[in-house]
């Protein structure tokens, strides 16, 4: 590369007296040398760069699967993006709507835990579910399990729990444990299992204003206490219905004075409601032993 100057002596008035008979004068401007060789390095250095890049940017597009779709298995589509195979987030996840393939289910898989947060306008949390390594934790105003067909089966608020299942099993050794009062329509065990109402330190009440009804239709019932077992009725009456009625370990009064051993024994009651037996005579022996009613 080289730039020829020529100066003629009409460009230069102030040299003819001194040079006139000289030829005109050349000089060569341009790069000589190891310069020109490192422009021309340079200019080979930057074309071999620009090849490698295109080439590496063709690479990536193919490796990444780059169509005007989307990019490897993310699609854009009308309704949104859509993910085809496995797919791993390393930063919060923001959508409105998270889906999977019709007839394909949907997994979520983490190594530490699961979250779910609702929040309000205001960015305040209102809800939040959270699947860990040390169970489930959901956190609401309210919540509610449904069946299939839309009908309630668990509800759960600040003010009840509500059970809408036909049937709540327990299945646990100890049966299940109150601290409160248990208010419900029918408490029935199953099939052939015995149904125990127990208070092992405190006292078992029963209460409702229409009557409490106890029926055991295949077996026994049975009522054991330490104390005393009372049967009160304020207005009514207090029945036994029954074919045989057994009153066991009742206190005798004193033999008769014949001291034959009788088989024979009449209830007494004394006027504190105690009972007690006494020998069968011709006429009431109640009189005789009225010091078992101290």
């Amino acid at each position: 590369m080289h730039l020829i100057i020529t100066m003629t002596q009409e460009q230069c008035p102030h040299r003819n007296n001194v040079q006139s008979t000289e030829k005109p004068q050349v000089y060569k401007v341009g790069i000589y040398g190891w310069r020109k060789r490192c422009l021309y390095f340079f200019v080979l250095l930057l074309m071999i760069l620009i090849v490698v890049n295109l080439a590496l940017t063709i690479w990536i597009l193919k490796v990444m699967n780059f169509t005007i779709d989307g990019m490897g298995h993310l699609r854009i589509t009308e309704k949104g993006l859509k993910l085809e195979g496995d797919s791993e987030f390393l930063q919060p996840l923001y959508a409105k709507e998270i889906q999977s393939r019709p007839g394909s289910p949907l997994f979520l898989q983490s190594s530490k835990n699961v979250s779910v947060n609702i929040l309000n306008e205001k960015k305040q949390l209102v809800s939040q579910l959270i699947a860990g390594s040390h169970g489930v934790h959901a956190r609401g105003k309210m919540l509610e399990v449904k069946s299939s067909a839309g009908k309630l089966l668990f509800s759960a608020d600040d003010h009840e729990v509500v059970v809408g299942a036909e049937r709540l099993r327990v299945m646990g050794a100890e049966g299940a444990v109150f601290s409160n009062s248990v208010e419900t329509p029918h408490v029935r065990a199953e099939p052939f299992k015995e149904l125990r109402l127990e208070s092992p330190t405190r006292s078992l009440y029963m209460e409702a204003p229409k009557g409490v009804k106890i029926e055991a239709d295949a077996g026994d019932f049975q009522a054991t206490c330490r104390s005393d077992l009372r049967l009160e009725s304020k207005d009514g009456e207090i029945s036994l219905d029954a074919r045989k009625i057994k009153l066991l370990r009742l206190p005798e009064g004193k033999a008769s004075p014949s001291g034959t051993r009788q088989t024979v024994f009449e209830v007494c009651v004394c006027p504190n409601g105690k009972l007690f037996l006494s020998q069968a005579g011709t006429g009431s022996t109640c009189q005789i032993s009225s010091n078992l009613c101290l």
